[in-house]
């Protein structure tokens, strides 16, 4: 049984359940025990099982006997070279950024531009479902092969050096239909670039952002999990009927 048809499966009760049951649980309450048994369903989920459960998309394999997938790794390798290049110069735009979240934004701008000046390629921002262009959100690129029409996502991420082996999360996928990006059976990439302060000359006035090695990796061969997480915003906080007591005014 694929991921996703387990939610299906826990909000559905036979008909003969029904009858024999007095007072059926609502839905809600045999989702979350399920979810609270996290180490049965949830863990090393499929990527690509993920993908087409909650998108009806396949995640195609990068096969490296294909000459179009060596074709296209090949340029989003040199792509990925020029960039790592650029982004650490002195008077890259980046070494005025203090927050490492805010340069990410700068990785994605630079392999649209290289990529789309590649000849044989398209490079964009992948459309929602609404035909809308959302930056947030998987995937952060969407590259097309012109001659073969074939399609590849791709997903520019940084980490610190020393934490390759880290167990915190930097990878995530929310499946919205709305929102979702996910709209070709393709390769889908993720390209992670390591960095560290690098310590400047008198010259500078602080350390500089240095980028030191980049790695392309093929999602069809990962697993993910599921985090259980419910969540309030102020608005659903702070209501008037909830509201016990208040600062005086």
């Amino acid at each position: 049984m694929r991921f996703i048809p387990l939610f299906a499966a826990i909000g559905l009760a036979s008909p003969g359940l029904a009858q024999t049951s007095p007072a059926p649980k609502a839905p809600v309450d045999q989702l979350i025990p399920w979810l609270l048994n996290e180490d049965q369903q949830l863990r090393r989920v499929p990527f690509s099982e993920l993908i087409f459960d909650t998108t009806g998309r396949k995640v195609l394999s990068f096969e490296a006997n294909n000459a179009v997938d060596q074709r296209v790794a090949k340029a989003i390798s040199a792509a990925c070279d020029e960039t790592m290049k650029r982004l650490n110069a002195p008077d890259s735009v980046i070494q005025n950024v203090d927050r490492i979240n805010e340069v990410s934004s700068h990785f994605e701008d630079t392999l649209h531009e290289l990529l789309s000046a590649t000849p044989g390629l398209k490079c964009d921002f992948p459309l929602t479902a609404e035909g809308k262009i959302q930056r947030s959100g998987y995937p952060d690129l969407r590259i097309t092969d012109l001659e073969t029409k074939r399609v590849f996502y791709l997903d520019p991420k940084l980490y610190a050096s020393g934490s390759r082996d880290s167990s915190f999360r930097t990878f995530y996928f929310e499946p919205k239909k709305s929102t979702n990006k996910v709209r070709d059976d393709a390769v889908h990439f993720v390209v992670g670039f390591e960095h560290a302060l690098r310590e400047t000359g008198s010259g500078f006035p602080k350390a500089t952002w240095n980028f030191t090695r980049w790695d392309l990796v093929d999602l069809s061969r990962i697993t993910v999990k599921l985090k259980a997480e419910f969540q309030g915003s102020n608005r659903d906080m702070y209501r008037p009927e909830a509201i016990v007591a208040s600062s005086a005014k």
